[in-house]
Parts: structure tokens; C-alpha cells; sequence
């Protein structure tokens, strides 16, 4: 193999060892920053077919809708406390902050947050949507797919009106 063949190949080799580093470096970064979305049912249950349950100190979302009853404020502080719950369970949740205006019991909501321990999710983050009929579309999905309660458990927004 003549020189200039092999200045050539390890050029390439080291581009690639430095792509592939890169590559390696982007992924562990972007690690901390990915949020997996969960329903209550996944959540108490497992995901996926490995029913894979969130650790504490996982980062989440958790999506469905506000218990009736459920919401709790602290009369000194900002803190609330509510459950989330789909047809196959409820996920208590912690919140210290201001709440949505359009934040309700029996409305679709989706908290960002992290997991604690006993299935808590400690929220950073709660979004609501602007009318009592809207369910996010992935909670909508997750909810169809884990149905299994009572017909008066979740009934689906009509199309046409849920999102603006």
C-alpha cells in the first residue's frame, strides 16, 4: 500500500472514531433532557411488554384527567396536591406554583415532572388545554388503549371541536 493510500484511510478512520464520539456525546446529552410519556395504568402497571416501571428520579410526563375530589391546596403555601386517573388507576401528584387558569377537576391535563417514591409524581410543570372537552391526543390514544372501566370513565371528545 503506497503512502498516500494510508494518509487516506486513516483520515477516514479518524473521521469516523470522531462522528461516531460525536454521536456518542450528542446521545448521553440529549439522555437527561427525554421525558417518556406514562398513563396512570403504565405507571402502576408497567410499559410496554417488559412492563417497564418508571424509577424514582425519572424524569416523566404523566397524562389523563383530575379526580373529582381530589385536588388539595395548601391555604399557607402554593403547593396543591390531585390524582390523575385513566380507566385502570390514579397517580397522585404534587405541584408547588400557580395552576393553569383552565385547570380543573375532570379535565384532560398532562404534568412534567419527576418520579417519587410510593408513585408520586413531584410536577415542575402542569398544562391544561382550553376547554373541558379537550383530552391531549396521546392521552386520548393511551386512554383508548388501556379502556377497560366503566363506559362513564372516559368518553372521548367529539372531532371536530377539541383542538383550536
Amino acid at each position: 500500500m503506497n503512502t498516500r493510500r494510508k494518509n487516506r484511510l486513516y483520515l477516514a478512520l479518524i473521521v469516523l472514531v470522531g462522528l461516531g464520539l460525536a454521536t456518542t456525546l450528542v446521545m448521553y446529552a440529549l439522555r437527561s433532557n427525554i421525558d417518556l410519556f406514562y398513563t396512570p395504568s403504565e405507571i402502576l402497571q408497567g410499559k410496554g411488554k417488559d412492563h417497564e416501571l418508571p424509577f424514582v428520579g425519572q424524569r416523566l410526563r404523566i397524562g389523563g384527567m383530575v379526580m373529582p375530589g381530589s385536588v388539595k391546596r395548601d391555604d399557607k403555601t402554593l403547593e396543591v396536591h390531585f390524582k390523575i386517573y385513566d380507566a385502570r388507576g390514579a397517580i397522585a401528584v404534587t405541584y408547588y406554583g400557580i395552576l393553569p387558569d383552565l385547570f380543573r377537576e375532570g379535565q384532560g391535563v398532562v404534568a412534567q415532572g419527576v418520579m417519587q417514591a410510593d408513585n408520586v409524581v413531584m410536577a415542575k410543570q402542569v398544562l391544561a388545554k382550553h376547554d373541558e372537552k379537550y383530552v391531549p391526543p396521546e392521552v386520548e390514544d393511551a386512554m383508548k388503549d388501556n379502556h377497560t372501566g366503566p363506559a362513564s370513565a372516559y368518553v372521548p371528545p367529539a372531532k371536530g371541536n377539541s383542538q383550536s
